[in-house]
């Protein structure tokens, strides 16, 4: 049975551990227009938590990867079934639009393309779009006087659009073809004219990657509180031709097209047509049973309540104390949380691929951005969830021979890094190996799809899995090609990185499950991320930062030099190291000073390389004033953490606090980059609970929460973890104040590290106490154990 069968008594687990939570409904935090503009991409619609069904308004902006701009310049074209939400790339999905006219001159009159069609939104006074939403809902009002609203189930919507008291003649609009990218091909449509049903499919291109996808859908029509007896008027449109009273298309046709229908308005009061629109990557008969199941009341209050219910039920895991704190703090710190759970998306019984009772999840775009910190928070409070998605990562290796690492509409796209499904897999299962079983997880296959990551190459490394023939043979990628394989010549020093830690996290795997040999084989393969530190590279301007990673030939001569400035603010050449087959120098998305501090697994012999302690804080100094820091991707994400390392958390503290007073708020540009399917959102959350996850172990970085405390409580455990500080004293906007930590007690008992907590404290009722301090020169502890643990150092073993 799925286990989100299981969510009324998971629901009610939940409460019980969280007795008197101080903020019951914490969706009122929540603000989904945060990022929504300037870049953040961010999808502001109608979903359930990781729902397939992402119901928003698209608008006209150049910006348009999750279909909306806040940016009141841009004009509304549509409301699109199918969304993701903070992606770079290109546009992605928006499929299958539906759009309200208050009147047109005549039925075959009407603008139906999306540039002519296309209308301002009313703006406040304020200078803003009248757009509202909340979790599970979204409202805009048209300059036309409509006001629309949605909300939805897992693979349905549900629109209601309200029409002026004037609209003698309300006409309904769906689009096929024009998705994000309007790219829809080969449609076909089929009109009822009794009931007013449309049914149909289009082809769409991919939004990373080659390939295409179908889809499928279903619209039936509605009146809200009068019957609407079916269309007075009905036709198939093309462009801006609209041919009354054909009911179908087949083909593929110049520019967008789809169905146009009209009703009869209302005979008293308030005009409202209700559209329930069925979504399926199978058939539109699925389509139409997947509305008909899910929204068989056509109650548009209940659909919406139902929804906020599941939304207030997985953030309300979360407490924290208010006392005293910012209102836009709690409001950050929740919206941050509810993006995390916006994708992956569970497409469970709408895989086309092939046929398999397991669970399916797609929209992963990309593990390169989630695995760093997306996957702990799950960790932390939704094992079940990301259990569905260990399992459907699982079965994608059974049937297509390698994990996922980028996918979307059910099609692989580019990969960016290493094979980041690993570290994922291999932080649920040194989390809840303990739990596989019950879970549903083949640990077998757990184990098996790692190794064919780490040791088999696949045709296409640029889709799939790793350059493992490189990899196995040198322990690292070399800068140059051999003919024998299947992939782009790019990214080899920041990929050898990524299938370091991925070994890594495939030695923790093979230790848990007592194979100590594996265990023994892969954490030497991780150690491979040194072969690229070349130590005779300075950085220009600064010469005591010495050594450097380096591209390296496969004799192992470090023939080709890149300069450390390379991809940050400071290259004099102005790079950007995105995925680029040009791109020859080693780097993806951030420069050598940055990718120069990822090991996670043995940061003390980093430290070692660097010169010690001291000479490392220097670095990581040089890297915060000097700007190599980018708050704006993921490469940077650990670096705020890694004074801990050398001993001075405080540091780390500082640093991280300064992240979130600069690069996060809760403005419509809020965000410094992308959200990146809730990275992003995620790497705040944790920033602002005072903790710092190291992916496939039982380590989290500590500092001070936001908050006066802060609580996790694990439905799968039944247990509830609470992180309090005796002397919380508010959060200075400088980040220098009551802030660092100078004791740990753990019910009660003094804590062997005031810089990291074991994941054994989130597996039972805990209380942890901090004890702070306005020093920031305060190191781990005195216990042999204090500083956060390395391979090098006899960690992880």
């Amino acid at each position: 049975m799925h286990l989100l069968a299981f969510l009324p008594l998971l629901s009610s687990l939940v409460l019980q551990c969280i007795a008197d939570p101080f903020i019951p409904n914490p969706a009122d935090y929540v603000l989904p227009f945060i990022g929504t503009t300037n870049g953040g991409h961010v999808f502001p619609g109608a979903t359930l938590p990781h729902g397939m069904v992402k119901a928003g308004l698209d608008t006209n902006s150049p910006g348009n990867q999750a279909g909306y701009d806040a940016d009141p310049q841009y004009d509304a074209i549509g409301f699109s079934q199918l969304h993701d939400s903070g992606t770079g790339g290109s546009a992605s999905l928006s499929n299958f639009k539906i759009w309200p006219f208050a009147s047109c001159s005549s039925f075959t009159e009407c603008p139906t393309s999306p540039s002519s069609r296309a209308v301002p939104r009313k703006i406040l006074s304020d200078g803003s779009p009248d757009d509202a939403a909340s979790p599970g809902y979204f409202a805009s009002n048209l300059s036309t006087g409509i006001r629309a609203e949605l909300t939805t189930t897992r693979r349905t919507a549900l629109h209601r659009y309200t029409f002026p008291s004037n609209s003698s003649e309300p006409r309904l609009l769906v689009d096929l073809t024009d998705d994000g990218l309007q790219s829809g091909y080969d449609v076909t449509l089929l009109i009822d004219p009794t009931t007013g049903r449309v049914t149909g499919d289009a082809w769409f291109e991919g939004s990373f990657g080659p390939g295409a996808y179908h889809l499928f859908t279903c619209v039936d029509f509605q009146g809200e509180g009068y019957d609407i007896s079916g269309p007075t008027e009905y036709g198939s449109w093309s462009f801006n031709t609209v041919t009354q009273n054909k009911t179908n298309l087949s083909g593929t046709y110049s520019g967008s097209s789809g169905a146009l229908l009209t009703f009869q308005p209302a005979t008293n009061g308030t005009t409202s047509v209700l559209v329930r629109v069925g979504v399926s990557f199978i058939s539109s008969a699925q389509a139409c049973s997947n509305a008909e199941a899910e929204i068989s009341d056509w109650d548009f209050e209940r659909v919406r309540s139902d929804a906020l219910a599941q939304w207030n039920e997985l953030l309300g895991r979360v407490q924290v104390d208010p006392t005293g704190v910012e209102e836009e703090t709690i409001q950050l710190f929740y919206s941050s949380l509810y993006r995390t759970h916006i994708v992956p998306a569970d497409y469970s019984g709408e895989n086309p691929r092939w046929q398999s009772t397991e669970p399916y999840y797609d929209s992963y775009y990309c593990n390169w951005d989630t695995f760093r910190t997306l996957y702990p928070l799950f960790s932390l409070h939704d094992p079940e969830r990301f259990a569905l998605i260990t399992r459907a990562m699982i079965d994608i290796w059974r049937f297509e021979g390698w994990l996922p690492e980028c996918r979307g509409a059910t099609i692989q796209q580019w990969v960016q890094g290493g094979s980041n499904a690993d570290p994922i897999l291999g932080e649920f299962f040194v989390k809840y190996h303990e739990h596989a079983t019950a879970l549903n997880i083949s640990v077998s296959d757990l184990y098996a799809s790692l190794l064919t990551d780490s040791q088999n190459e696949p045709g296409d490394w640029d889709l799939q899995g790793r350059q493992a023939i490189a990899w196995n043979n040198l322990n690292y990628v070399p800068d140059e090609l051999n003919s024998d394989f299947g992939g782009t010549n790019t990214r080899q020093v920041s990929r050898t990185l990524e299938y370091a830690f991925g070994d890594f996290a495939i030695s923790q795997v093979a230790k848990l499950i007592g194979n100590d040999t594996d265990a023994a084989k892969f954490a030497k393969r991780a150690n491979g991320a040194f072969n690229m530190w070349n130590p005779n590279i300075t950085l220009p301007g600064f010469p005591s930062v010495i050594g450097m990673m380096q591209l390296k030939s496969s004799t192992g001569a470090f023939d080709m030099y890149t300069d450390p400035r390379h991809c940050s603010v400071n290259d004099p050449t102005h790079s950007t190291c995105y995925l680029d087959s040009n791109n020859h120098d080693g780097f993806y998305e951030s420069s050598p000073m940055v990718y120069s501090q990822f090991v996670p697994h043995d940061t003390a012999q980093l430290i070692a390389l660097q010169g010690g302690n001291e000479s490392f804080v220097d670095r990581l100094d040089i890297i915060f004033n000097q700007s190599y820091f980018d708050p704006t991707d993921e490469p940077s994400q650990q670096i705020p953490f890694m004074y801990h390392y050398a001993n001075r958390p405080g540091l780390s503290t500082k640093q991280s606090r300064q992240v979130i007073s600069e690069s996060y708020n809760t403005s419509v540009s809020g965000l410094p980059g992308n959200d990146d399917s809730g990275a992003m959102g995620s790497y705040a959350a944790f920033l602002l609970a005072g903790l710092y996850p190291v992916p496939a172990t039982t380590q989290y970085l500590l500092s001070s929460p936001f908050f006066p405390s802060i609580s996790f409580s694990n439905p799968l455990y039944e247990t509830t973890t609470t992180i309090k500080t005796n002397n919380w004293a508010g959060n200075p906007a400088d980040g220098i104040g009551t802030v660092y930590v100078s004791s740990v007690v753990v019910n009660g008992e003094q804590y062997k590290s005031n810089c990291y907590l074991d994941w054994d404290l989130f597996t039972a009722d805990t209380v942890i106490e901090l004890t702070l301090s306005d020093d920031d020169s305060l190191g781990c502890g005195d216990n042999a154990n204090a500083l956060p643990p390395s391979l090098s150092t006899g960690g992880f073993n």
